[in-house]
């Protein structure tokens, strides 16, 4: 059975990349310690820590790879999956996350954001060149021929600077 989570947590290992047949995978253990503020000692303290093995593949693999660091705080939304385990010795419960998105937690620090070239079918074609924006912001257009398609009309980087300089009314 697998539940979606989001979670905000510290990295607690290097991020793992490995290649397979189908394509990036990327793991690494996240530790998730709740912190309370307790009103007698007027003091914050830690919680009992959650540890997740967190996976994910092929273009968020990759980005995940070339972006994270053992110590980042981030936050990440995916599908936990309990599994249990028995080595001989010992039996346990191990908590995975299979991530759909992740990135780094604003509130303790900064990040800069680049945007990957993606191949036709919207996956990671890899981090060499630049992606036109166009592209990406606007669904269908392709931007070949310095053009976009928006709701059935060409619509090119000049109409988008007017745009830009048109003022936006006021709806009162």
């Amino acid at each position: 059975m697998s539940d979606v989570i989001t979670v905000t947590g510290n990295i607690a290992t290097e991020p793992d990349l490995k290649q397979t047949s189908a394509g990036a995978v990327t793991s690494f253990r996240l530790a998730c310690t709740q912190r309370r503020f307790d009103r007698s000692t007027n003091a914050w303290v830690d919680g009992p820590t959650n540890w997740y093995t967190v996976s994910m593949f092929r273009g968020l693999a990759e980005h995940a790879y070339t972006s994270l660091q053992k110590g980042h705080r981030v936050l990440l939304t995916g599908r936990l999956r309990l599994r249990e385990w028995d080595n001989g010795t010992k039996k346990g419960l191990t908590a995975e996350i299979e991530a759909d998105a992740i990135g780094h937690d604003l509130r303790w620090g900064t990040t800069v954001y680049e945007k990957g070239q993606t191949s036709g079918d919207g996956a990671a074609a890899g981090s060499t060149g630049a992606a036109r924006t166009d592209e990406w912001a606007v669904p269908g257009g392709d931007g070949s021929d310095g053009t976009s398609e928006i709701a059935g009309e060409a619509w090119t980087e000049a109409d988008e600077r007017s745009a830009a300089q048109e003022p936006i009314p006021t709806p009162f």
